[in-house]
């Protein structure tokens, strides 16, 4: 018989289901539902604290007993699931309430200036919040295609700060606004910003329209990809953030603009995968491309310039019109006929944005991922007729047209139309170079002479002066306007073409040959991109503005005036050895300068100044990076006068007055030899010129406005 129970003992009350706590449920133990921690987990923590710990460990503190969340509901033997479905229905109306009365009036500004201070810390929920600031989870709106968010991301589980309007957050939510963003108010902002400030991302788009489609709610069908307000928000943050830092390598660090650029990168990673909203997503890669082009972060640029060019192709955006009618019965799923006109330049503009990308990112010698015979597709309309939307016909032009670089049609030609071509020039030459020397036996040797080889001299004629002399008589100045503002596309497109001529000859220079003609083209190049940017800085424009490409173009010039000096320190020339240090310096200034804003300005200083090593190693200056250009008047009677003992002479007559200076100079016969054969002249001046003679006409725009330092004046 079982043993009667005794009198003095009260029977343990049976536990409901899922009441034992956890470590008990899971070692399949007895449990009491004791508070705060049940009698077995007691006992075995006592047994556990009874033993000393092992080295580098230590007992916990207390019992390691856990119950399943309530909501903060007491356990109790008669309290049943409606009854906690009340309460909850109670607590949540309670904070509601609550809710309702911390939210400002109607008609109270909570937005703050998106200037820099006021952008939010979208890492980590910090402990000192602004009034207007409300923490919400990082979570996705999966009922949207404008709220969902790609995959999951490491800072799934972190919450963040965003700033809101005045209405309710539960409105917001409910809208289908995505949690990654900041609040409309400021994403606008951002917007604007972007459209004024960006000189390259924003040529894909159409502002009037991309302004209106902010206004829908998120969820309608013609509201702005969600991972294109990502790549507009960080590309933005250049101009309206003072948070972000600069490490000494160069590298620019901004929390808030790592944020969205991350997050267009998981739209990226998604479309890579499943084909979904290519388009778009594709305008989104464009805008992040620049954004990393002027971060300097050469292996993500490279990375997704191919993304873009493999991805239009398949598009069919290198057709005319921007479609295929022979792809219609073909594998793949392709864009659909454009619905009108504004549509079909907007693919254009995406187009020709990708393959001017694509050649800029190859500037050092890259095979390009399109070449110039598979390219189908027009030329876009001018801006003023793509934001008015003009009813226009299409661009006659393209790139297959002998005279597409000399010829520009009234009405089909504007600055960004100029900067196209001269971009596809600069990729011409590229081509001529690693195609001539793919298969060259030897490497370039530097007294070789470059006009005999096929197709050099016609080049070489197309970009060091029938470009720029078939400019339109609108379009010869170099894009400063009365106004005080600069067109940023037609600056470039002056001065685009001399660094492109700086590419084509550099590799046949020759500074010995005083009659070497790919020595002379040089030399006139960097003086043409010097006397551009003392244009530009006798104004009281922000060069940070310019194109990032303008960085390239500095740091080829740069690269000329330093073989320059150390051809000047080898003979002993020091006084026009001085002078190119000033030279230098004033480019390395600007690289700085822009590098304030955008890194590729210090990363493209810090390369200079290793090919600079040797010429410091070598010069007789005391501070060659100190050197300043010597600051003369402007008359013509006292410019190229007697030099003051103080200030270095400027170059004027030639290096080889006396040729005892240098045994290895030679008087060469080269430039006539030339000449006889190709009918090569040089721009402004006989094939007798002197390399090193310099007329006051000539030195002259390098001494406007440049302070005694040799830098601009502040």
């Amino acid at each position: 018989m079982p043993k009667a129970q005794s009198s003095s003992q009260s029977p343990r009350p049976a536990l409901r289901r899922n009441q034992a706590c956890l470590p008990c449920r899971k070692r399949k133990l007895k449990c009491d539902a004791g508070r705060p921690h049940c009698t077995t987990c007691v006992k075995q923590w006592k047994t556990t604290i009874s033993v000393p710990p092992p080295v580098g460990f230590v007992h916990p503190t207390e019992p390691q007993c856990a119950y399943d969340p309530v909501d903060g509901l007491p356990l109790a033997p008669d309290t049943g699931p409606l009854e906690k479905i009340k309460a909850l229905e109670e607590q949540l109306n309670q904070l509601r309430n609550q809710l309702r009365e911390t939210d400002p009036p109607a008609g109270s500004s909570t937005i703050q200036s998106v200037r820099s201070p006021a952008l939010p810390s979208l890492f980590g929920a910090s402990s000192e919040l602004s009034p207007g600031v409300i923490v919400l989870p990082n979570v996705s709106l999966a009922t949207t295609r404008a709220g969902s968010t790609p995959g999951s991301s490491p800072n799934n589980n972190k919450s963040y700060s965003i700033k809101l309007s005045p209405s309710p957050p539960q409105e917001l939510l409910i809208s289908g606004w995505s949690s990654d963003l900041p609040s409309p108010a400021i994403v606008n902002h951002l917007i604007d910003v972007f459209f004024k400030c960006d000189p390259c991302g924003s040529r894909i788009l159409h502002q009037p329209t991309f302004l209106a489609a902010m206004q829908l709610p998120p969820y309608h069908s013609t509201f702005p990809h969600i991972a294109l307000l990502h790549a507009i928000c960080a590309s933005a943050s250049r101009w309206t953030s003072n948070a972000a830092t600069m490490t000494p390598d160069g590298t620019r660090r901004d929390k808030f603009a790592e944020f969205h650029a991350s997050k267009t990168r998981q739209y990226i990673d998604r479309t890579m995968a499943s084909g979904k909203d290519i388009f778009q997503v594709m305008q989104a890669c464009i805008v992040l491309s620049w954004y990393l082009y002027q971060e300097g972060r050469w292996v993500e640029v490279w990375i997704y310039a191919g993304f873009q060019t493999r991805v239009a192709i398949p598009l069919r955006l290198n057709y005319p019109g921007t479609f295929s009618v022979h792809a219609a019965n073909g594998p793949g799923e392709y864009l659909p006929p454009p619905r009108d006109a504004l549509e079909k330049e907007i693919r254009r503009r995406t187009w020709w944005m990708t393959i001017l990308f694509d050649r800029i990112v190859s500037i050092g010698g890259w095979v390009h991922a399109v070449d110039e015979r598979d390219i189908g597709t027009e030329l876009p309309l001018t801006a003023v007729d793509f934001e008015l939307q003009r009813a226009v016909t299409a661009n006659p032009q393209n790139i297959s047209q002998e005279d597409m670089f000399v010829v520009h049609p009234l009405g089909y030609t504007d600055s960004f139309l100029l900067l196209i071509k001269a971009t596809m020039l600069f990729g011409r030459v590229t081509d001529y170079n690693v195609r001539s020397n793919l298969r060259e036996p030897a490497a370039i040797t530097r007294n070789q002479i470059p006009f005999f080889k096929p197709g050099f001299a016609e080049l070489d004629k197309l970009v060091s002066t029938d470009f720029l002399e078939s400019f339109p008589p609108a379009y010869k100045h170099f894009g400063l306007n009365e106004d005080g503002s600069i067109d940023t596309d037609l600056y470039l497109a002056h001065i685009l073409p001399h660094a492109t001529v700086i590419t084509l000859h550099n590799s046949y220079v020759d500074f010995s040959d005083s009659q070497s003609l790919s020595a002379l083209r040089c030399v006139d190049s960097a003086r043409a991109i010097l006397t551009a940017y003392y244009r530009l800085y006798g104004t009281s424009l922000d060069i940070t503005r310019l194109h990032p490409l303008v960085v390239i173009c500095w740091y080829l010039a740069a690269v000329v005036q330093v073989q320059l000096c150390r051809y000047f320190i080898e003979i002993g020339d020091v006084s026009r050895e001085t002078t190119i240090w000033g030279e230098i310096n004033v480019l390395r200034s600007a690289m700085m300068v822009y590098g304030e804003r955008s890194p590729i300005g210090t990363r493209q200083e810090k390369l200079l100044q290793g090919l600079m090593s040797e010429i410091v190693r070598l010069t007789s200056q005391m501070e060659p990076l100190e050197v300043g250009v010597p600051l003369y008047p402007f008359s013509r009677e006292t410019a190229f006068g007697k030099p003051s003992p103080t200030s270095a002479p400027l170059p004027s007559g030639s290096p080889f007055e006396n040729e005892e200076r240098s045994p290895n100079l030679r008087s060469s016969s080269r430039a006539e030899t030339v000449n006889s054969h190709s009918g090569i002249s040089v721009s402004g001046a006989g094939t007798s010129r002197d390399l090193w003679s310099t007329s006051p006409s000539d030195m002259s725009p390098f001494l406007a406005g440049v302070h005694a330092s040799g830098y601009p004046r502040p």
